[in-house]
């Protein structure tokens, strides 16, 4: 028994709902929907879906949200992973591109009051990465230390790339202190600049 419930913080706008609405016509099956789930949710490697619906091939525990112009079925464990997520299409001379933003599908939105950790992944995951998948990039915490220092490991296309240590690592610590205040400061896990606890001076 699917559930209607008023949109749960999923925004799908009215370019979408229409180019949606085209698409399904084209199917011609009677009261064919959209539905959106997310794989991996509340992973790095979540990845936001949107497929065909056909009568029946909802799950029983789907969300049903009834739109102008489409039904959408919302996969119910990925529904506090599509908070603020925003469905849209941009239309342009190639015909037009729909995109997905979830930027709570890899980790559930955290707070200021959320762990330390928690904030550090979340703005690692939601803001910084999505930037260099494009270059193969990642960067993870490793850890943070008692001075409240994140200690990254910058992987994939980021590993050994000249470019590591000026643009990504000032610019990954910039928006790190920006959005975290009380954090002190970042270090490579192969920053080997750092000789505090070296034993020759």
């Amino acid at each position: 028994m699917t559930t209607t419930i008023e949109a749960p913080g999923i925004d799908i706008t009215d370019s979408a709902q229409g180019y949606l609405a085209e698409l399904l016509e084209k199917q011609n099956v009677e009261g064919i929907a959209v539905r959106i789930f997310i794989t991996q949710p509340g992973t790095p490697y979540a990845e936001t879906c949107l497929a065909y619906c056909r009568p029946g091939e909802e799950e029983p525990t789907d969300v049903l949200l009834e739109l102008d112009k489409i039904n959408v079925y919302l996969d119910k464990n990925s529904l506090a992973f599509l908070e603020e997520a925003v469905v849209d299409f941009n239309a342009d001379r190639m015909g037009g591109q729909l995109t997905i933003k979830a930027p709570n599908a890899k980790m559930p939105k955290v707070n200021a009051d959320s762990p330390l950790e928690d904030r550090i992944n979340y703005i690692l995951y939601s803001e910084i990465n999505p930037g260099l998948a494009a270059h193969g990039g990642e960067i993870k915490l490793v850890e943070l230390t008692e001075q409240k220092v994140a200690i990254l490991a910058f992987g994939g296309g980021c590993q050994g790339c000249a470019a590591v240590d000026l643009t990504l690592k000032d610019g990954v610590e910039k928006t790190l202190i920006e959005r975290i205040p009380e954090l002190a400061g970042i270090r490579d896990v192969t920053d080997h600049t750092d000789t505090t606890n070296a034993y020759y001076r």
